[in-house]
């Protein structure tokens, strides 16, 4: 009885281990994944992780990688270092990791710690990090052929050339090279996952900053100085176009309206003392978005921004501006005090720019000069001319001798021409008896104060009109040159509108 319970106790334990169902110590049962498993690693440790897995030396592993974005964590310009979050699908051959599925209850795929086996030295080669291991740890998935999966998430830093001309309506092209660090062409070949030369996107998550536009990839064979044997590699391209929603409120805005401003201060009158502060608060404001704008851009570019181009030229525009203000300034209040208008400064302003601006109303008219315009020693003398008062007594008469050679005499004698002699010398007594007793009732009395009104109004009015027309002329020269000043205000304000206009359609078709 005892010899019957021991071989059935034996049978039952070869059909058991038949079977595959080892009892472990704990009174643990293995499944044929985890025995399969074991006996990988176990054959992993006899022969040693490190050396490719491969029959014979010279023969080549062959490599498919793909790269798969998932997010567009930050491009950092003031660095040039592109950060991305990415899924890497790798799949190689490992004679080593092959078995017979028939051995182990038909199990075709199992999972293994990738630090247990062989894996490829696949690097980033433009990596600007300061990791050590750029792949995170994954399980490697693998087939009874020997064929090995590996699909581990990363984070990549990559150098970027970031070029700013046209920030922020630019478009950044960035380049990630994956390649082996120490096997040639020779020892381990590398080509595109599933014969797709393009990063996938199927997970892609978008980005609240980034657009992206193409991402292409392609193999690249290069021959080092150093080494005949070829060295491949797999170049994937992003090609990133920046959103400007964020940046039209921030910095185009702001800059529109400012030049807006600067346009202004062209209308304002010459003599307005907010012209000046005006100009110099708005300078102030572009100074302000220049010092935002290079917190955003790198230091050490190559090339500036059009859009700090752009606060450059208006900065300079409004330096002009109010240079030109205090110029246009002094030559309107410059009036009489100085000599006329140059013949030249007529000519360029008021005949050539004063039709080009539009402003035909101060193009003088042909009108022969005046005396008092040409010769500068009458104006001279005219500010010297005073009008004399008329001061004078008409019952006071001149000396008699004067009167008695008046025509009056012969007048008043002429009817008796017999008694010419005895009759004058009866007039001249006569009057000189009517002068002592009545001299406001004489009638040559009369004539001479008559005459001598007429002579004193006469001047009095010559001097006025000399004045007037001497006023006139200055009044005429103090025009003419608030003209110019008018006229050089208006040009300023013509050239500051192309400027602008110019430099906001070089600026902005680019970012269409």
């Amino acid at each position: 009885m005892e010899v019957y319970i021991y071989v059935c106790s034996v049978v039952l334990f070869l059909t058991s281990s038949s079977n595959g169902n080892f009892l472990k110590p704990g009174n643990l049962a293995l499944s044929h994944e985890k025995r399969l498993i074991k006996d990988l690693i176990d054959t992993y440790k006899e022969a040693g992780v490190t050396g490719r897995p491969v029959k014979n030396s010279s023969e080549p592993i062959s490599l498919k990688y793909g790269l798969g974005l998932v997010q567009i964590l930050r491009l950092d310009e003031k660095n040039q270092v592109l950060t991305i979050r990415a899924w890497n699908r790798l799949i190689w051959t490992d004679y080593l990791l092959s078995w017979n599925s028939s051995d182990y209850g038909g199990v075709s795929e199992v999972r293994v710690p990738a630090k247990d086996i062989w894996r490829p030295d696949l690097v980033l080669y433009n990596y600007a990090d300061d990791r050590l291991s750029e792949f995170r740890d994954a399980l490697c998935v693998v087939s009874e052929n020997g064929e090995v999966l590996w699909i581990p998430t990363s984070i990549f830093k990559s150098a970027c050339s970031i070029d700013i001309t046209n920030f922020p309506f630019d478009s950044q092209i960035c380049h990630l090279k994956f390649g082996s660090w120490s096997y040639d062409g020779l020892k381990l070949d590398i080509d595109f996952y599933q014969d797709s030369p393009h990063i996938s996107l199927t997970d892609y998550v978008p980005s609240n900053e980034w657009d992206v536009l193409a991402h292409p990839g392609r193999k690249n064979v290069i021959f080092y100085p150093c080494c005949t044997q070829p060295f491949p590699d797999l170049t994937f391209t992003v090609v990133i176009k920046r959103q400007v929603a964020f940046y039209n409120y921030i910095l185009i805005l702001p800059c529109v309206l400012l030049s807006l401003l600067t346009m202004i201060l062209f209308w304002l009158p010459p003599e307005s003392a907010a012209k000046m502060q005006l100009g110099m608060n708005i300078f102030v404001a572009f100074f302000l978005l220049l010092l935002l704008l290079t917190d955003n851009t790198p230091p050490a570019a190559a090339a500036i921004p059009l859009i700090g181009a752009y606060y450059c030229l208006n900065m300079i525009m409004i330096t002009l501006s109010t240079f030109l203000a205090v110029i246009v300034i002094h030559l309107y209040f410059r009036g009489p005090r100085t000599n006329k208008v140059p013949y030249w400064i007529k000519r360029i302003v008021l005949v050539g720019l004063a039709r080009v601006v539009f402003m035909t109303n101060y193009v003088p008219k042909d009108k022969p000069p005046s005396q008092f315009e040409t010769d500068p020693r009458i104006r001279k003398e005219l500010k010297k001319i005073k009008a004399h008062e008329m001061k004078y007594n008409k019952y006071q008469p001149r000396e008699l001798s004067s009167l008695t050679d008046s025509p009056c005499t012969y007048r008043v004698n002429q009817p008796n021409a017999n008694n010419h002699n005895n009759h004058t010398h009866t007039s001249k007594n006569s009057i000189k008896e009517n002068v002592d007793q009545s001299p406001d009732l004489s009638p040559i009395h009369l004539y001479q104060s008559l005459e001598s009104d007429v002579k004193e109004i006469r001047r009095f009015i010559k001097t006025l009109i000399y004045k007037q027309r001497a006023q006139e002329s200055l009044e005429k020269v103090r025009g003419e040159w608030r003209a110019v000043a008018l006229v050089l205000d208006r040009t300023f304000f013509c050239l500051y509108t192309i400027s602008i206009v110019v430099s906001l359609a070089t600026m902005f078709p680019r970012g269409t």
